[in-house]
């Protein structure tokens, strides 16, 4: 079952998302914090969003996709970033990652939304087998670029 992260997720959220970073091997990034995630998703105004994916035996979450909405100004129309999607090994070949793909796909579908993008590290082969099998296509040609910590600082104060 896919269902729409409500506050009381936050600390399963949390939990998952430092899994993730763990997985990824950079648990030491992961410095998101409960209340930070909580006002990103639930606050005055929300700038991301979450789905859960719950195992219908247990109640229990086993993954999670948290995204936010981008703008193509060659489509003229949002689309959705997909920041994180994880499940866990224990849950992973049950379809819970397909179907939390699917909602994604099915809220573009019904908004009329135009992209669906993510990321995906280029040694995570199980996970670039996956996308791939369900018609997702890299990007060839681009490459991402970030600013964090100290050249963040510098650029944004004129440096």
């Amino acid at each position: 079952m896919i269902r729409t992260a409500i506050p009381a997720d936050i600390p399963v959220i949390h939990a998952l998302i430092r899994e993730l970073a763990e997985y990824e091997k950079a648990p030491q990034e992961a410095r998101a914090t409960q209340e930070q995630l909580r006002e990103a998703l639930f606050g005055e105004r929300p700038a991301a969003f979450a789905h859960l994916a719950v195992d219908d035996a247990t109640g229990q979450a086993v993954g999670f996709a948290l995204w936010f909405l981008n703008f193509s100004t060659w489509r003229g129309v949002h689309g959705i970033h997909l920041e994180d999607l994880y499940v866990r090994p224990s849950a992973r070949g049950g379809g819970h990652g397909r179907a939390l793909l699917t909602e994604l796909a099915r809220i573009c579908v019904e908004r009329g939304y135009g992209r669906l993008e993510w990321s995906v590290l280029d040694w995570n082969r199980p996970a670039i087998g996956f996308y791939e099998a369900l018609g997702a296509r890299p990007q060839d040609g681009w490459t991402v670029y970030r600013l964090t910590d100290g050249a963040l600082a510098a650029l944004g104060s004129g440096h």
